[in-house]
């Protein structure tokens, strides 16, 4: 075979042997790809249950978190109500706590000052006593221990009823009605469970006043009054006079302001009782003395200058000092409470007050009895003393205390000058009951309106304390005017209502007999003709023992 022919064959053989090659290529090439396809759609098909999978996990995973952040919310909402429900009960109990402290040192305040103010009947006692002469003694400290007796039960019967008895909020302008002997003070349900008030408490400190009130009079009828007559109008002063008295200032009448029966929008301004208690007793002790006469020989020409001289000037200044003492629960109590700042700066500057007038007055009588006498006069001085609480007591809340000492300073003249005219016209007064509670009374009531230290003369301040009066716009234009006209009405209708309401008790009882002592009762002593033992003090020496003597 030829070599082209060779060569041919060779080229053919390559030929197909390249053909075979491509060929089983080609099958390879579309086997791949046919795995490869599968190979997508089972990725595909995997994939698509990846992201299935991984999107119910993911709802799932979300609504736990839901679940989770529901629990967590209810659980911090419990825990948040919890907290709300703990510090409002904390807060509920702290303020009922609270509450409770004030009222128990309101009360604690009130009984403190009231004891206070009933421990002044001593004073009252040795006051009144030292200045009689010793055959009296007995039945003077008789008729306090009385005062105060019938004086308690008398303000328990009606007293209080009349003055503050307020039922269901209705309170009248001339008098009140409820609360007779105690009633409606405590209610209880059908298992004997109480309710209390705070009505005991200010029942007790109101009594004291009233004693106080009846107590004054004994004094300007002291050494020829007989026990029945007088009791009797212990009863009348303490059951109706001083009463209604109360009601219309201190129980919220016609006086007090502030209501549709009132006399002016200010009302009266009148703290602790310069004329509620003081005037009110000054002038039944002035009608008194009158009614009842002047003691037998007090001013004959022929009487011993020294026959109707005190007989204890210890008695005396003891008395004082303790009436002064009293005093401080007589005005600072008037504050009626003690659970506030402003409460206890209102009883300090009381305090303060209280005090300077009491000292300027005491200093200025001294000095206006050496004037007359050329002497130093002790008792006139005591009585100074409390000539000038009685001026303070009114103002004692609403002044400065630099008005409180001038206050004091013309109380004194006030004191000095109706002692003697009582004198002049020759009204037995033993113990000056008249010019000390009543003239000064009257004179601290005046005090309270003219020195009140609202801004000048149109503002005032009175039993708002330490701000104005106020009206629509701020304080109040026009306030002065009108306290300074209730506190004049004050001293005028006090004046009026006692004295009328005095003289319609002593008269028919001086009329019928049962008031003066007779001439030979008073010239023995009361002590000697109707009390057991006939003397007040066994002095050494006495009952057949000779004195001792003293060599020198």
């Amino acid at each position: 075979m030829s070599a082209r022919l060779l060569s041919g064959v060779a080229l053919i053989g390559l030929a197909v042997g390249g053909l075979s090659a491509d060929q089983e290529a080609f099958a390879k090439l579309k086997s791949f790809e046919a795995e490869f396809a599968r190979f997508k759609k089972a990725t595909a098909l995997e994939m698509q249950h990846l992201e299935d999978e991984s999107e119910e996990k993911e709802a799932a995973l979300l609504e736990r978190i839901q679940r989770l952040e529901a629990t967590e919310h209810r659980r911090l909402h419990t825990a948040q109500q919890d907290q709300i429900d703990f510090n409002t009960g904390n807060w509920t109990a702290n303020a009922a706590a609270i509450a409770n402290l004030e009222s128990a040192t309101n009360h604690t305040w009130l009984i403190l000052c009231g004891a206070l103010v009933m421990f002044m009947q001593a004073g009252f006692a040795m006051v009144e006593s030292g200045c009689c002469r010793s055959k009296n003694v007995q039945n003077i400290l008789m008729k306090n221990l009385v005062d105060v007796c019938v004086g308690t039960l008398c303000w328990w019967a009606v007293g209080w009823t009349l003055a503050y008895g307020i039922a269901d909020g209705e309170n009248d302008a001339f008098a009140n009605s409820k609360q007779a002997f105690g009633t409606g003070f405590t209610e209880a349900d059908r298992n004997g469970n109480f309710t209390t008030s705070t009505a005991m408490v200010n029942w007790f400190f109101q009594w004291a006043f009233c004693s106080a009130a009846a107590t004054i009079v004994s004094g300007g009828v002291a050494e020829r009054v007989q026990f029945p007559g007088y009791l009797v109008f212990t009863i009348v002063m303490t059951s109706w006079i001083y009463p209604v008295v109360v009601h219309w200032t201190w129980g919220y009448g016609w006086l007090a302001g502030g209501a549709d029966y009132s006399i002016t929008d200010t009302g009266f301004m009148d703290f602790a009782g310069s004329g509620i208690v003081h005037m009110c007793g000054g002038v039944g002790a002035l009608v008194g003395a009158a009614v009842v006469g002047a003691r037998e020989g007090r001013f004959d020409a022929q009487s011993a200058d020294d026959a109707f001289a005190p007989h204890s000037l210890p008695l005396i200044v003891l008395g004082t000092f303790i009436l002064w003492f009293g005093w401080y629960g007589f005005n600072c109590g008037s504050t009626l409470g003690m659970a506030s700042q402003a409460q206890g700066t209102m009883a300090a500057q009381v305090a303060m007050n209280t005090t300077l007038s009491a000292a300027s007055c005491g200093l200025v009588v001294l000095m206006l009895r050496f004037a007359i006498l050329r002497r130093y006069d002790i008792g006139g001085m005591c009585n100074g003393i409390l000539a000038g609480l009685v001026s303070i007591t009114a103002p004692c809340g609403n002044v400065e205390c630099g008005s409180a000492v001038l206050i004091g300073m013309i109380g004194a003249f006030i004191y000095q000058g109706s002692s003697m005219l009582l004198q002049k016209l020759k009204v037995d007064d033993p113990i000056d009951a008249f010019a000390v509670h009543g003239a000064c009374g009257a004179w601290g009531v005046l005090a309270a309106a003219l020195f009140d230290w609202g801004t000048g003369w149109d503002y005032f301040n009175g039993w708002s304390g330490w701000s104005c009066v106020t009206g629509d716009n701020g304080c109040k234009s026009g306030a002065f005017a009108e306290a300074l006209g209730a506190n004049v009405m004050e001293i005028f209708i006090i004046a009026v209502w006692t004295a009328g309401f005095s003289l319609l008790v002593f008269v028919p009882l001086r009329v019928g007999g049962f008031l003066r002592a007779d001439a030979e009762t008073q010239e023995k002593g009361m002590d000697t003709v109707k009390h057991s033992p006939p003397k007040a003090y066994t002095m050494q020496g006495e009952q057949g023992a000779k004195a001792p003597e003293v060599n020198l």
